[in-house]
């Protein structure tokens, strides 16, 4: 149970490792976005390689199929409406032209941490052991999202000591989280832990494509493509070991 809460704030820790170098480094947009994108083919492998196949074997094409949908419905619902009070912009380096957005941008940035906290804490009971693939994609995909978002919150005027009390609040909440994930769902099935993992591995890849690969893009260009490529198949490798 405790090592639950443990590898969540573990994976999770790097959110606070990127707001200290986005407050106190000057690190070029181009690299950040080399990061961002190469933590996007990570997750993107995770979600399809470990956690869609899981439930594919499982529960059936049926109902993986289903849990997957219903997860990137779920996540695209709620990004739409933190989108109009200016979440959207919590993964980008730049001020928010709207203003105000800092608590939106916490909850969006929440929004990204619980169902892959959960995550961890199933793949637990599901495993016996810790999913390796899934805590490395999440500890590389935080970095730059942190990063970045909080050279945007210092361009809104918010405090050092705020915007790390905000991350160091969401590697708290995110243990939280994997220890729930541990101990509301340890009787449960196997096909049911199964069906979680595709649901958050449809909130994944909607998250990935909403959020980290248009700023990925918009700063490095056509050679994110490759850099996700290499993410992917570094996803891959670790799948087999």
């Amino acid at each position: 149970m405790v090592s639950a809460a443990l590898w969540g704030g573990l994976a999770s820790i790097s959110l606070l490792i990127g707001a200290l170098m986005g407050i106190y480094l000057k690190i070029p947009k181009i690299y950040i976005a080399f990061i961002m994108a190469f933590g996007t083919g990570i997750l993107i492998g995770a979600a399809t390689f470990d956690l869609l196949l899981h439930a594919l074997h499982e529960s059936g094409i049926v109902l993986a199929g289903i849990s997957f949908l219903i997860g990137a419905l779920v996540f695209t619902i709620v990004e739409v409406m933190l989108n109009k009070k200016g979440g959207s912009d919590r993964k980008r380096s730049k001020k928010n032209p709207t203003g105000h957005s800092g608590m939106a941008i916490y909850a969006g940035t929440l929004l990204d941490a619980i169902p892959e906290s959960i995550i961890i804490g199933v793949s637990l009971l599901s495993n016996s052991h810790v999913n390796w693939l899934f805590v490395v994609a999440i500890f590389i995909s935080n970095l730059p999202e942190s990063l970045s978002s909080s050279v945007g919150l210092k361009l809104d005027h918010y405090s050092n000591r705020k915007i790390l009390g905000l991350w160091t609040s969401v590697v708290i909440v995110s243990s939280i989280c994997s220890l729930i994930g541990y101990v509301f769902l340890k009787n449960a099935s196997e096909q049911f832990l199964t069906s979680i993992g595709a649901f958050g591995a449809g909130a994944l890849i909607s998250m990935v494509c909403t959020t980290m690969l248009p700023e990925a893009f918009e700063e490095s260009g056509p050679i994110v493509g490759f850099i996700t490529s290499l993410g992917l198949i570094f996803s891959l490798f670790l799948t087999q070991i």
